[in-house]
């Protein structure tokens, strides 16, 4: 019945119109303004007020891709609802004990995989200049991939044909429902290790270049590469390169292992003007020296790299330093994969399945090894409600504005106690509104600028796009009245609000970090993005793609207490949620656990 009317309304509207038009009203609108074709099928205009609907292998036909095949319509029918999947994936835990100890792990983790992956396009099919495909789309890697084509620009309105005739101010917008009013923490126990890893980890293809307008990437590649260990081109490789044995160059503190400074490697990084040079310390990413967080983990990576080249040099005498960086980088990769799919993405899940690493699972699938990074994974991403209003360090409190670029927190407390503290320290809820620290507002202002650059589609728009009920208004988008009343106000209609704030600002589901939309459009681009990895591939994935067995073990069990504890003097506290408990808590020695 929703379907039959909204076929109604655009015909209607169309009729109007062309009536409009015969009396002599030379502005018709494009009709694909109107987003008439349902289910992903496409809207191509013809003549100047007529449009059709290509619904193609979307399972759906009819003038607006409405009515389903039979076998859609069994699908439909048999399919549960995205909210009762993730009950099901969230309780009945007896259930989820059998599955994992037993052969339906391999079934399940494959069926997600899958089911999720499936949502993105590949090879790619629109990116932020054109809405229609073209070579550029496939061939220019130095564009973002978008999902949804833009807002046809001769569109009455900013999102098409629904809302006010001006987008709210950003300034306000993020003013009234990003600033954080008290500290919220996340009820499903995220912590600060999370949120570095978060940044860390995304910051290696992540990288829009903000000198060219509309949706340009600087990043060479379009997934898991390591770059913000090893730079993002040879130049910078190379000056970060030891070219002895394979390594990676460092300095010694205090007889333990920390990156290079800018007065030692001449590579670029993004530092205050005036800090010393003895202070700028030189990682893959330019970016990383701005946090102590992000300083840690490239500490705690370049640790790893070294020590699995005296690994791979102890059995492979014979490897000169180029095949010992090489083979070494591919085990990286793939310590990286493990460690995010395994404990990263099963920690923001959720999920009592036990999620797995194991690119075999794919092997008999229809899959495409390549990824290219969708202007909407970018946006949204952006994460900051995370961090807190202060970090908590060894007893110690420290605001902020103390933390920024704060290089000698490093070396002053060391890998060991900076992982202990940030594993203790609760991050921020990110779903919701109103929890993001004033330092960070601007970078909500500037995502919200770019996606209107981007002309990108309305939040509901890709709600449907990802298989989802589009909201009716505000007051079912959050249960925050205040809030609704507010974004009504500015938006006028709930089909107008923005792609951006309809993620960070959609209620949370009961006792987790973000809402519905979060999960569900998240997680097919990460995990399409994680699988599509070359080494992922039947043609890599085996021993010696990673130096042998020994090499290739190192990935497989690869585990974020391993990367920390094999490369620090005492084993801290190391996880991606707050102590459970107080034994979880006790710092430990190496043992052989590891």
């Amino acid at each position: 019945m929703k379907e039959f009317s909204f076929s109604i309304g655009v015909f209607i509207n169309l009729l109007l119109l062309e009536t409009a038009s015969c009396a002599g009203d030379s502005s018709v609108v494009n009709p694909c303004c109107y987003y008439p074709c349902q289910n992903s099928g496409v809207c191509v205009r013809f003549g100047t007020d007529r449009y059709e609907c290509d619904c193609t292998r979307t399972g759906f036909f009819g003038q607006n891709c409405t009515d389903p095949q039979f076998w859609t319509r069994l699908y439909l029918m048999l399919k549960p609802c995205p909210e009762m999947v993730h009950f099901i994936l969230t309780h009945f835990q007896w259930f989820w004990d059998l599955v994992n100890n037993s052969f339906l792990q391999d079934i399940f983790m494959r069926l997600v995989l899958t089911v999720r992956s499936d949502l993105i396009p590949s090879p790619p099919t629109y990116n932020t200049k054109y809405g229609y495909l073209t070579w550029e789309s496939y061939y220019n890697i130095s564009y973002y991939t978008r999902l949804l084509p833009p807002v046809p620009e001769d569109c009455p309105l900013p999102t098409g044909t629904k809302g006010k005739p001006v987008l709210p101010d950003t300034k306000v917008l993020v003013q009234r429902f990003f600033k954080r009013q008290k500290f919220r923490p996340d009820p499903q126990g995220t912590n600060l290790m999370f949120a570095f890893m978060a940044q860390h980890f995304t910051h290696q293809f992540f990288k829009t270049n903000r000198e060219v307008r509309g949706g340009f990437t600087k990043a060479l590649g379009h997934g898991v590469d390591a770059s913000n260990i090893y730079g993002d081109n040879l130049v910078r490789q190379l000056h970060l390169r030891l070219h002895k044995d394979g390594k990676l160059k460092y300095q010694v503190v205090n007889d333990e292992m920390y990156p290079p400074t800018a007065s030692e490697v001449p590579v670029h990084m993004v530092y205050p003007e005036g800090f010393p040079a003895e202070q700028r310390l030189v990682i893959g990413q330019e970016v990383f020296g701005m946090l102590p967080g992000l300083s840690m983990y490239a500490t705690i990576w370049l640790r790893e790299h070294n020590r699995v080249c005296d690994i791979l040099k102890a059995e492979h005498p014979t490897w000169d330093d180029e095949q010992l960086f090489q083979t070494t980088r591919l085990i990286i990769i793939g310590e990286i994969i493990n460690i995010i799919i395994q404990e990263y993405v099963q920690h923001l899940s959720g999920y009592l399945l036990k999620l797995k690493f194991d690119p075999s699972l794919l092997f008999k699938a229809r899959f495409q090894y390549s990824n290219r990074i969708a202007l909407e994974f970018c946006h949204l991403y952006h994460w900051h409600p995370l961090m807190p209003d202060s970090f908590l360090i060894d007893g110690e409190e420290i605001p902020f504005s103390q933390f920024l670029y704060n290089t000698s927190l490093l070396m002053h407390y060391g890998v060991e106690k900076l992982v202990d503290a940030f594993s203790r320290q609760p991050a921020g809820q990110i779903g919701g509104g109103r929890n993001s620290h004033e330092i960070v507002l601007k970078v909500a202002e500037m995502v919200i600028r770019e996606s209107r650059v981007a002309r990108m589609q309305p939040f509901n728009e890709y709600r449907k796009k990802f298989n989802l009920k589009p909201y009716t208004s505000f007051y079912e988008f959050t249960d925050d009245a205040d809030m609704a009343r507010g974004l009504e106000e500015l938006y006028g209609d709930i089909d107008a609000l923005e792609f951006y704030p309809g993620v960070l600002l959609e209620r949370a589901r009961s006792n987790s970090i973000f809402g519905e939309s979060m999960v569900e459009m998240g997680a097919p681009f990460s995990l399409k993005g994680l699988l599509g990895n070359p080494i992922c591939s039947p043609e890599y994935w085996k021993p010696s793609t990673f130096g042998g067995e020994t090499g290739f073990s190192i990935v497989k069990t690869s585990t974020l207490k391993k990367l920390v504890c094999l490369n620090t003097k005492w084993c801290p506290y190391v996880d991606f949620h707050v102590p459970r408990n107080e034994e979880e808590a006790k710092p430990r020695k190496l043992s052989t656990e590891l």
